[in-house]
């Protein structure tokens, strides 16, 4: 069977290798005679499964054992709230800064529990640029700074890692595994798995052990960090499928040679796109240079008339989702790990050939 070739922001394209490993073992997991989503959360089988995906993840991400890691659901969104729940107390600020449609919600959620100060904001320039942190305007008294380093829609990607005297909090949803990070310089990552870790409805957190504990009284239990640390991410049910993939996608990584390799593969990928944007009066990409997403590549043509034309003729050839978000319009091709180079290759000699006849 030839797959298409998928640009889904999220949920995004998995590695071929690791769908047809699921095939294989849907129905006889584990010679258990029952598919890995029929058994017990908490038989020795499928615990073992949850630690070996945990023990994979820290050695892809160098996580030390300071941190507790933590599969949860909901994903990134539900984390919205459960980061001020769990790091600030009632009526003390908290930072952020503003550079797309993800940390606007983020912003819009954390003002149910307290003040929101927001450090910076790109919305005057589209969401194009990232504030440069000598203008930010940081609370002394912030319980914690939050910021999404990669914007899934608008393309945009911080080119540095902010320095601050509090906790920073990260919401790592489009960028994580895509590239070696030191998870030391942050007090909470989090990150939703339908981009680059595996299906939708899981949540992945890693969060300094010194940060738990100290949420507040009336934080729901199923959003208490603690409470998951406490009990291995299975105080309820966890996402089982979820997180057998997501294991079989860390084993993956690891097979390839870690996030140093992928790194390498991603900005290959994500540098045949851009020049073939760049090299074009046809296309063009609105993001300053140094911001742009390895992740996600939005682009326009110079000609919004044909924006359908070339919808139709990119899913004809097999080139899907590439429909820009609503809220920005035009094109958006997403580069996850799981998107073969041979995709981008495909994509490009398109852009190409389409350029030639409508342009």
């Amino acid at each position: 069977m030839t797959r298409a070739h998928n640009f889904c922001a999220g949920p995004a394209a998995l590695p071929r290798a690791v769908l047809e490993r699921a095939k294989a073992e849907l129905l006889d997991w584990s010679d258990s005679g029952s598919s890995v989503m029929e058994v017990s959360h908490r038989s020795p089988a499928f615990v073992s499964v949850a630690e070996q995906a945990e023990a994979s993840l820290r050695r892809l991400l160098s996580i030390s054992d300071d941190y507790a890691v933590l599969f949860l659901q909901g994903g990134a969104s539900l984390q919205f709230a459960a980061v001020p729940l769990n790091l600030s107390v009632a009526g003390q600020a908290i930072d952020q800064v503003i550079t797309g449609q993800w940390s606007k919600k983020a912003h819009a959620e954390g003002q149910r529990f307290g003040s929101v100060n927001v450090a910076a904001t790109s919305e005057d320039t589209g969401f194009t640029t990232v504030p440069p942190q000598q203008a930010w305007q940081l609370d002394p008294s912030a319980a914690y700074l939050h910021y999404c380093p990669n914007e899934t829609i608008g393309g945009l990607e911080f080119d540095f890692v902010p320095q601050v005297e509090v906790p920073l909090v990260a919401d790592m949803s489009s960028t994580i595994l895509s590239r070696p990070i030191d998870v030391n310089r942050y007090g909470v990552i989090y990150a939703g798995a339908q981009k680059n870790i595996g299906p939708a409805g899981l949540c992945l957190v890693i969060v300094d052990r010194e940060l738990l504990g100290r949420a507040r009284p009336e934080t729901p239990a199923m959003l208490n960090w603690q409470i998951a640390a406490d009990n291995d991410s299975m105080y309820n049910t966890p996402p089982t499928f979820a997180l057998y993939l997501a294991g079989l996608v860390f084993e993956w990584l690891e097979n390839l040679g870690g996030l140093g390799e992928m790194e390498t593969i991603n900005r290959r990928k994500a540098s045949k796109l851009y020049h073939t944007i760049d090299d074009s009066d046809f296309y063009s990409n609105p993001v300053e240079r140094i911001s742009r997403s390895l992740m996600n590549v939005p682009f326009t043509l110079a000609d919004a008339a044909l924006d359908s034309v070339f919808l139709q003729e990119a899913e004809t050839a097999r080139l899907l989702n590439l429909k820009g978000h609503r809220s920005v319009g035009g094109m958006r091709a997403s580069l996850y790990n799981a998107v073969e180079e041979s995709s981008v290759d495909a994509l490009c000699d398109f852009m190409q050939d389409f350029e030639q006849r409508h342009g």
